[in-house]
């Protein structure tokens, strides 16, 4: 079952990408890596015969993988040009959806800066409490309203 996945595996990687990386972990599932697309997609051995779960992934920025986003069941018994639809099709609800943490894409074409330990800086956070500047405008006008209300009470 594995040589067969393997094969698989590498015809599937010819017809999705040009440029793909594959591989074989040690669980038995191959995977092959589109790094220029940012995608992966996974081939795993399932319970029933001639059977393999198929997963699909984005790829984060410094390569690693990111959580499978969309999974299918699917015969090996099918030919390629169905497997490689089934892929196109996990590969485009991958894409569709919202990107995960962490993934979001640098502002610069440069890539995101790094710190001497080679990781990215995490954002700066802006606090959400009121500031000292607010809070003098907010009691300047308390100010102004209850002046104004003073002297509507004297007055009348």
């Amino acid at each position: 079952m594995n040589a067969q996945l393997r094969e698989t595996a590498g015809e599937l990687a010819e017809l999705l990408w040009r440029e793909h990386t594959l591989y074989r972990e040690r669980s038995g599932t191959v995977v092959i890596r589109g790094s220029h697309v940012e995608r992966w997609i996974s081939l795993s051995p399932t319970g029933g015969e001639d059977q393999v779960l198929i997963r699909a992934g984005r790829i984060l920025d410094g390569g690693t993988t990111a959580p499978a986003r969309s999974e299918a069941v699917a015969s090996l018994t099918v030919g390629r040009a169905e497997l490689a639809a089934i892929c196109r099709r996990l590969l485009a609800e991958t894409a569709a959806g919202p990107a995960p943490r962490g993934a979001a894409r640098p502002s610069k074409p440069g890539g995101p800066r790094r710190t001497r330990a080679g990781r990215t800086p995490k954002p700066t956070r802006r606090s959400r409490h009121t500031g000292l500047t607010s809070w003098l405008v907010i009691l300047a006008l308390l100010g102004i309203l209850a002046l104004y209300v003073r002297d509507l009470v004297a007055g009348a």
